[in-house]
């Protein structure tokens, strides 16, 4: 059975809890120093949290240690990263070879995109060496990434969705040159989202105060089949800097899209446990994004680059249709609500934008009328003022199924909780009850059973052995020993959760 990954991204404790919520397998987030996002850092008792919350679903972290290290470092980094293993992480992503001569705990070890993995000798030499997954760059087509798969056994990682990078993937000393903050020490200044002139060899102006290297966000959502089938089994949402709504949808999105995968094809399931129900319908263009684009999947393709604005713009909701003094009309089918965030590019392809005061169905009144608003101009919205209130409030729930069998003996009552993974705790009560006048005895015992509440568990049937008689046994002490059970399920699924292992723990990489 080939596992399918799910790996979402989380800049604080807060945003990997909801990522696993809403459907991830793994998450992947920065402890204090030393991530490649300097401003996404988290303290090692966050981590610790994480771990306990995501191990509870089979989840795993995975915590970024991929930026370069200097030399007055390593003994730093070498301690964070028996720390990052205590607090229960499953693996760790680097960039620099220096961490595999320090003396470190026999946690998996993943190669970053920053490690250059462009040749199969190259990702021989690191599975050789003790690296069990590969984080392919984004700028393989499906075919290259088909030949990665036949020539190594390593797990191979692959970005489906998130902002890019206009240089080779991990490979830009852009930000560097100009500022002086390094990329590979999480700096980035982000020079490529910047407008600029396109200058030819006599100085002429081409392009004018253009966004020339600023790049659409990669949208892999109807080349999932065609990953799984080239041999990827983890999907990477780019985003550490993003917010918890953002990682809210995109996950859900693409945990719908795996999901109706495996229902289709056998021989696949989930990396984790747990089934997802939504308060919302995921779409990846009703939050942050600059357009979509495949990158280089099917080989160079053009109109990759946003250059027009190196923001949000949202999705496309319609055109206008009538042009007043203080409103107008949008014909479109998607409902307008007060507080949206509407934009369009002017006649000069300037972005423009306006809060939406009022809207009376396609009657539009904005804070303040756009000047240079014409008939049949494009509407986008990049800020969708119910779809965010939604994801703010608790969206989504994910559960595991169990089943309960209760025993009743003249001497006691066993319950035993069998989770859909086979995990399986018990307890036992004496029975001191008198035996029940109520003929519907025994289905009041397994209503009480099924209130698990906001636990992850849900039970899906209780089998009640009713070869002896039914007692009487008082709703406080179903509830106290339901309660109990659940608690100890809860437990040994985060002690049993198995990590990886490193293999090779004393490897040369000289």
């Amino acid at each position: 059975m080939v596992e399918l990954e799910l790996l979402a991204p989380a800049k604080d404790l807060e945003t990997g809890i909801a990522a696993i919520t809403h459907g991830a397998d793994a998450v992947y987030i920065a402890a204090q120093k030393f991530g490649a996002r300097e401003k996404a850092g988290n303290p090692i008792i966050d981590i610790a949290e994480l771990c306990r919350f995501a191990h509870a679903y089979l989840t795993r972290v995975y915590v970024t240690v991929n930026t370069i290290i200097f030399d007055n470092e390593i003994a730093e980094v070498q301690a964070l990263i028996h720390e990052i293993y205590d607090a229960g992480a499953d693996a760790i992503i680097i960039q620099d070879f220096a961490i595999f001569n320090m003396n470190i705990p026999p946690i998996a070890i993943h190669a970053s995109t920053q490690m250059h993995n462009i040749d199969p000798n190259h990702i021989n030499f690191l599975e050789n060496i003790g690296v069990s997954r590969i984080v392919l760059p984004r700028e393989l087509t499906l075919d290259e990434i088909a030949n990665f798969r036949r020539k190594t056994k390593a797990e191979l990682e692959f970005f489906i969705h998130g902002a890019l990078c206009v240089s080779y993937s991990g490979q830009c000393y852009l930000s560097h040159a100009l500022s002086g903050r390094s990329a590979n020490r999480g700096a980035c200044a982000q020079p490529c989202r910047l407008a600029y002139d396109l200058v030819d060899e006599m100085g002429n102006v081409l392009v004018e105060n253009k966004h020339l290297l600023s790049l659409k966000d990669l949208n892999l959502s109807s080349h999932l089949t065609d990953l799984i089938r080239a041999g990827i089994t983890s999907f990477k949402i780019e985003g550490r800097l993003k917010d918890v709504a953002y990682v809210k949808n995109i996950t859900a999105h693409y945990s719908k899209l795996l999901n109706q995968f495996i229902s289709l094809n056998s021989g696949y399931k989930r990396a984790s446990s747990g089934e997802c129900s939504y308060s919302f319908t995921p779409d990846p263009e009703r939050t942050f994004n600059r357009g979509f684009s495949t990158h280089f999947f099917n080989g160079r393709t053009t109109n990759q680059a946003s250059v027009n604005t190196p923001k949000s713009i949202g999705k496309k909701v319609g055109v206008v249709d009538r042009i007043y003094r203080n409103y107008f009309y949008i014909d479109t089918i998607e409902p307008i609500h007060n507080g949206d965030g509407l934009c369009f590019f002017n006649p000069q392809n300037q972005l423009k934008g306006f809060l939406v005061n009022k809207a009376e169905g396609n009657k539009i009144f904005p804070n303040q009328m756009p000047t240079d608003l014409n008939i049949k101009t494009t509407i986008y919205r990049n800020e969708d003022f119910e779809f965010e209130q939604t994801l703010k409030r608790k969206s989504a729930e994910r559960k595991i199924d169990c089943n309960l069998e209760v025993t009743i003996t003249p001497e006691s009552i066993t319950l035993t909780i069998t989770d859909i993974d086979g995990i399986s705790t018990s307890i036992e009560i004496p029975n001191q009850f008198d035996e029940a006048k109520n003929p519907n005895a025994a289905a009041l015992i397994e209503n009480q059973l099924r209130k698990t509440g906001d636990t992850i568990f849900r039970v899906d049937r209780v089998e009640i052995d009713v070869s002896s008689k039914i007692p009487f046994i008082p709703a406080s002490v179903i509830n106290s020993a339901r309660r109990e059970l659940i608690t100890q399920l809860h437990n040994k699924r985060v002690e049993t959760h198995q990590r990886p292992i490193r293999n090779v723990l004393t490897p040369s990489a000289k």
